[in-house]
């Protein structure tokens, strides 16, 4: 089974790496909610439902890797917006050194059943 770039990826492979694509969605700005719900779509991770979204900024938030704070909204309701903490930027650094290593093996384990 190939996944084409129109449909999603399979969304058990998102739990493995919607937290460390949070953190590193919060590394240059803070954002809300749904704007990083947005942004991950865009990268092409699929639809996020706030099912799932809002309990993971939740364990980042628990775990001192993010903060966040309530902000009035413009003319509309007011908005949680989050923000990497020092403690998140070094976990960033720590998650995106890990998953360079992890998904070369992936790649090699992958490619290796394509010519067997």
């Amino acid at each position: 089974m190939s996944i084409s770039l129109t449909q999603e990826p399979p969304k058990n492979w998102l739990r493995g790496v919607l937290e460390p694509c949070l953190l590193a969605l919060l590394n240059d700005n803070e954002r809300y909610g749904y704007e990083l719900s947005a942004l991950l779509a865009e990268a092409g991770l699929g639809t996020v439902p706030g099912g799932s979204l809002y309990p993971a900024l939740l364990r980042l938030e628990k775990s001192g890797l993010i903060t966040s704070e309530w902000k009035a909204g413009d003319g509309g309701p007011g908005r949680k917006y989050y923000r990497l903490t020092d403690q998140g930027n070094t976990r960033l650094a720590d998650n995106a050194d890990q998953w360079l290593r992890f998904s070369a093996s992936v790649q090699e384990v992958l490619e290796q059943g394509r010519t067997s």
